[in-house]
């Protein structure tokens, strides 16, 4: 892509994964590529994430697009820019619905929905998306190379219980500032004073930030 993209890494380059010849790249304009797609990206395969979309500025501007995506397998964070006509091939991976059925010592199992084949993929792969999965978590799609699981595309949010956050403030001392609060997954995450222990809330897989309440 050039040297401009490299230089907005913010992490070093993963391993390189070997693409099977059934699933080589399709050639896709910056401008198509949605979130969930999976591309490759110097020399890697990534998962998008997140997209930015940044108008011109002023006559003959470029329209810019800015990709949070992580590294398949890895789950490594890169963050990267391309103009809408830069060609970012998609790799077709098999997208499996699946639901999160219990853990093997470190490792992740997930059960097919529809032929109910296991998918075993360990922490390292699954990363802190570990934070975001509960028992029985439902609409979880698996990315499968050569009958392989490399990755899990999460749902955009998830319900999780507020097991210990600081009391509301009363009477006139009270603020709206976010306040810390630790899930029932081990993560912690920023909530509104009104929340109290014992609530479910809603949280952006993607961003990690509360999303309201789940009841």
């Amino acid at each position: 892509m050039g040297n401009r993209n490299d230089a907005l890494l913010s992490v070093s380059r993963p391993p390189a994964f070997s693409i099977p010849h059934s699933q080589l790249p399709i050639p896709m304009k910056a401008n198509d590529i949605k979130k969930g797609n999976v591309v490759e990206y110097n020399g890697g395969i990534y998962q998008i994430r997140d997209i930015e979309r940044s108008s011109p500025q002023g006559r003959g501007g470029n329209v810019r697009f800015r990709f949070i995506m992580y590294s398949v397998p890895g789950g490594v964070k890169t963050d990267a820019s391309f103009d809408a006509d830069d060609n970012l091939p998609e790799v077709e991976l098999l997208r499996r619905l699946s639901t999160f059925s219990y853990k093997d010592g470190e490792a992740f199992v997930f059960m097919d929905d529809e032929d109910f084949t296991p998918y075993t993929l360990d922490a390292e792969v699954i990363g802190t998306d570990a934070g975001y999965i509960t028992d029985g978590l439902t609409g979880i799609y698996v990315q499968v190379i050569d009958d392989q699981p490399v990755a899990v595309q999460l749902p955009q949010t998830v319900t999780l219980e507020v097991i210990e956050t600081p009391p509301e403030l009363k009477g006139g001392t009270a603020t709206k500032r976010p306040k810390p609060a630790k899930l029932n997954t081990g993560l912690e995450i920023m909530v509104p004073e009104y929340i109290t222990n014992g609530e479910r809330v809603l949280v952006n897989t993607t961003t990690g930030e509360f999303a309201g309440r789940a009841d």
